[in-house]
């Protein structure tokens, strides 16, 4: 991928940062990361929790804002209802996401995943926050690990791991609401157990698969289970923007002895150059013996998955820029420009051009374009309250003392709103004939909820013209037509 591999080879893609050559893990303490980046992040984090954790508190009309509720197969996206029946909007819809996350990849590379998904979101500025509040940076993390078990670490962590299963029972309970309903959580929660049995064994599991994820498991999520980890491998290329190493301006790399540049305090610097060297370095007046990068090492320090972005481009890198602001740092300190870590494409570094809309790129917007311009079409043809109406099975048709014929028919309705609806009536748009109600009371349908009876359709023979005659029926709701369903009427041969 670049020249920044000089030194190890490709070796480093032989294994993944966090296991060894024994396959035993290697457990990660990334240094606390600081600056510009990170404090975007920071920021974007908390926008992110606040509407995570907001979100089941709203409801519209006494119904939620947003609910998946995979069990009864209820949905209720930004206040809209949406059922079984649904269904084709919602294979649009994972389509469209699914091409919106290849098109944004190929762009902008695994930047979703250090910016806003969740798991980078509660691992990196939720739980490592408050073990770096608890246990100090990462050499103080380290050497608490070794020590023994003395009254310090086991306050310590007792405390922190207290405090992470708090964030994991928080977290499924949220993750709940979002399933059953804030309502349903809160009855769990404050009624006797043996009245929601099932649902408070879901909160507990739920509860220490969270815990075992951000305690235990951490990095290994993004590197070996996460499967748009994998996914980006297949769709970055040369042309798309990602977290890189520029190793055309820092290579070859080099030490530098702390008392070559004053006050520059940069750690782990070993070799030597003159002094001569050194000023003529940094004033810019030599030729290039030496790349700007002083193999300082901090970028590898703050990686959350162990890697060294000096390689190049690899499968653990989420792209959360921790390692841009250390490297930025110490630019500061040595006078040279930031960016030796930056945002940018392969291409960019080796030629110093961006080329972001390529033929994969307009390919992939024009799919994208084609398939949101679908799914509002269907949206904008999608009625608000939706009715089925079947002739009930095993009936063919019957005759009435009259001399006229009637069908039975089996009608659900579905109501799509906030509203309900009352004094239900069912008439006949293309032929005339009566419609008759099985059950004596008016059939209404609740809000965005369903009802389901049977009804009989009955008309004179001299209205039929065939076995199999299409009839349309015109559905009302206290008056005011709200859909209108064709089906077909059986009668005797002619």
């Amino acid at each position: 991928m670049s020249a920044a591999g000089n030194n190890k080879g490709e070796q480093f893609r032989d294994k993944i940062a966090t296991v060894d050559q024994e396959g035993k893990r290697i457990w990660i303490y990334p240094k606390k990361p600081k600056g510009r980046y990170t404090n975007y992040r920071t920021y974007l984090s908390w926008l992110f929790l606040a509407v995570l954790f907001g979100l089941p508190f709203i409801k519209v009309n006494g119904e939620p804002f947003v609910l998946l509720n995979i069990i009864e197969r209820k949905f209720i996206l930004f206040g809209a209802y949406f059922g079984p029946q649904d269904f084709y909007l919602f294979v649009i819809g994972m389509l469209i996401l699914i091409v919106f996350i290849i098109l944004f990849t190929v762009v902008f590379g695994r930047l979703f995943c250090g910016w806003v998904c969740p798991q980078t979101v509660f691992m990196e500025l939720v739980y490592r926050k408050i073990e770096y509040w608890i246990e100090g940076d990462h050499n103080a993390q380290r050497r608490l690990d070794k020590q023994s078990w003395d009254f310090e670490k086991i306050w310590k962590k007792t405390l922190k791991h207290a405090i992470f299963f708090g964030i994991a029972v928080l977290i499924a309970n949220t993750f709940l609401s979002y399933i059953i309903g804030l309502d349903e959580v809160v009855k769990i929660a404050s009624e006797p157990v043996s009245q929601h049995w099932v649902g408070f064994s879901a909160m507990v599991i739920f509860s220490f698969v969270f815990y075992g994820v951000f305690a235990k498991m951490r990095e290994q999520v993004c590197v070996a289970i996460c499967p748009y980890g994998r996914l980006q491998g297949v769709l970055l290329d040369n042309k798309s923007l990602v977290v890189a190493y520029d190793f055309v301006r820092g290579e070859p790399r080099g030490k530098l002895k702390k008392n070559t540049v004053k006050e520059m305090n940069v750690p782990v610097m070993t070799e030597t150059l003159d002094a001569q060297a050194a000023d003529d370095y940094f004033r810019g007046l030599t030729q290039k013996t030496q790349g700007d990068c002083i193999d300082c090492s901090l970028c590898v320090q703050v990686c959350p998955t162990g890697i060294d972005i000096r390689n190049g481009t690899q499968l653990e890198c989420v792209n959360c820029t921790a390692c841009m602001d250390a490297c930025d740092e110490v630019m500061d300190k040595i006078e040279r420009p930031r960016g030796l870590i930056r945002i940018d494409s392969i291409e960019g570094i080796e030629n110093g051009t961006r080329k972001i809309f390529n033929p994969r790129v307009i390919a992939y917007s024009v799919v994208l374009t084609v398939l949101v311009a679908l799914e509002i079409l269907l949206f904008s043809l999608r009625s608000d309250v939706q009715v089925l109406l079947l002739r009930t099975p095993g009936k063919l048709y019957q005759d009435q003392p009259d001399g006229r014929i009637s069908n039975l028919y089996n009608y659900q309705m579905i109501n799509k709103t906030a509203n309900t609806y009352t004094g239900i009536e069912f008439k006949l748009l293309n032929v005339k004939g009566d419609v008759q109600l099985v059950g004596e009371k008016a059939p209404e349908v609740l809000k965005n909820d369903k009802a389901e009876g049977a009804l009989f359709i009955i008309i004179a023979k001299d209205q039929l013209q065939d076995r199999k005659n299409k009839i349309e029926v015109g559905v009302y709701a206290d008056g005011k037509l709200i859909d209108k369903v064709k089906t077909t009427f059986y009668s005797p041969m002619k």
